[in-house]
């Protein structure tokens, strides 16, 4: 797993945002936004912001900063962000990751019992800082960033500040927004949203069940369904992309079909319905015992689900599943969706047929994982591809 945060030593500057450049022939006017790489007898290595080499020692000794051992995956093009009176490090951006996500703040307004970052109520609005700081540092063609929480949307204007800066900057970047789509209940930054016109953009929001108690208690929030609900409205009312997002386990599975129903026949123009397997941290630690369902076992809703979903129409995805514990007819709809940073695989999966193609596991696996987990022979996947082209088939 990458490391993203380390402690180094400790001195006196305020805090600052750098691109990693590993080549020293850099334009004079770029090297007050960057950290020159050290590998060892380079020159002209004049007017960068900081200079960076591996190993330990006193960050402030002869203006090099020293950088932990786990951080040689490093390349130019990645972005940090020093903090140094508290002797942190943190890596924004990877440019060479498909998984880059700017994460906002710890705080939320929800408390899901199966929250894999649990919130805290901290003053974290320097993360907007930051962020925008990084991303005219950015790569041009990157081509996706999430953002994320905790809630996104409690930061406000701050928000709509970073999704504008990233229609600005990074124009051909697809923008994924989680969000618990409650304070979208409120027209105003629905509309404040829709006007910082990012040209690819969409608002990913988690609906549990049609059931708006059920909903309530796997937030953890009185009212948040009814919020929930007209956050999606107010969002397309404004021509802003939405996904939902359904996180499977004991609390949600038993009415998946209906919720299926429900999103087909009352959300019919959302633009993307994602059924996710449980990620194994945060409270799904203290809650596993409530929340746990071996896949297999809920393969049936699964499939029925995606069966509504897909034939009334809808673009439907299934993530976070391992292929050899779903149905077969349900492998055309599942994606690679682990961010690379946190993807693992188990050591029988080394013999799989079909690994490149399969999502793998987070890497909080070895809290529990499903028992049905085996190697697939290539006997085991011979007629995927025809599976594959009779799903397009079906849904039109």
């Amino acid at each position: 797993m990458t490391v993203l945060r380390a402690n180094i030593a400790k001195w006196n500057d305020d805090p600052f945002v750098v691109r990693v450049a590993a080549s020293p022939d850099r334009p004079q006017e770029s090297r007050g936004h960057e950290a020159f790489l050290l590998m060892g007898g380079e020159t002209d290595i004049d007017g960068f912001r900081a200079l960076l080499r591996f190993g330990s020692g006193d960050s402030s000794a002869g203006g090099v900063i020293s950088l932990p051992e786990s951080f040689k995956y490093l390349q130019e093009g990645d972005i940090l962000r020093f903090v140094p009176r508290a002797g942190e490090v943190a890596t924004l951006y990877r440019r060479r990751s498909a998984f880059n996500a700017l994460f906002m703040t710890e705080r939320c307004n929800s408390n899901c019992i199966m929250c894999s970052q649990p919130p805290r109520d901290v003053q974290d609005g320097h993360h907007v800082e930051a962020y925008l700081q990084a991303i005219p540092l950015m790569d041009l063609m990157t081509p996706s960033l999430g953002i994320t929480g905790g809630e996104p949307t409690l930061l406000g204007d701050g928000l709509i500040e970073v999704v504008r800066s990233c229609a600005v900057h990074l124009p051909f970047t697809s923008l994924h927004l989680l969000s618990n789509g409650r304070l979208f209940n409120y027209m105003s930054l629905s509309q404040s949203l829709a006007a910082a016109e990012h040209p690819d953009l969409m608002v990913g929001i988690p609906l549990y069940s049609d059931l708006a108690a059920r909903h309530d208690f796997v937030v953890q929030a009185k009212g948040a369904f009814d919020q929930t609900i007209r956050g999606v409205m107010n969002l397309k009312r404004c021509n802003v992309p939405v996904e939902i997002r359904v996180v499977l386990h004991a609390q949600t599975v038993g009415r998946l079909p209906e919720l299926a129903r429900f999103i087909s026949r009352n959300l019919p123009n959302v633009d993307h319905v994602v059924l996710m397997g449980l990620e194994n941290m945060g409270y799904v630690k203290m809650n596993l015992q409530a929340l746990w369902i071996d896949p297999v076992e809920y393969q049936s809703a699964l499939r029925e689900a995606v069966e509504t979903l897909a034939g009334s129409g809808m673009n439907v995805s299934i993530y976070n599943h391992p292929l050899c514990v779903l149905d077969r007819e349900l492998w055309p709809f599942a994606k690679q969706s682990i961010s690379d940073w946190k993807n693992e695989y188990l050591p029988q999966c080394g013999q799989c047929s079909v690994k490149s193609k399969c999502s793998g596991f987070f890497a909080s696996y070895k809290l529990r994982y499903s028992d049905h987990i085996r190697p697939m022979a290539s006997d085991d996947v011979r007629g995927t591809d025809s599976l594959t082209r009779k799903v397009g088939a079906e849904c039109g």
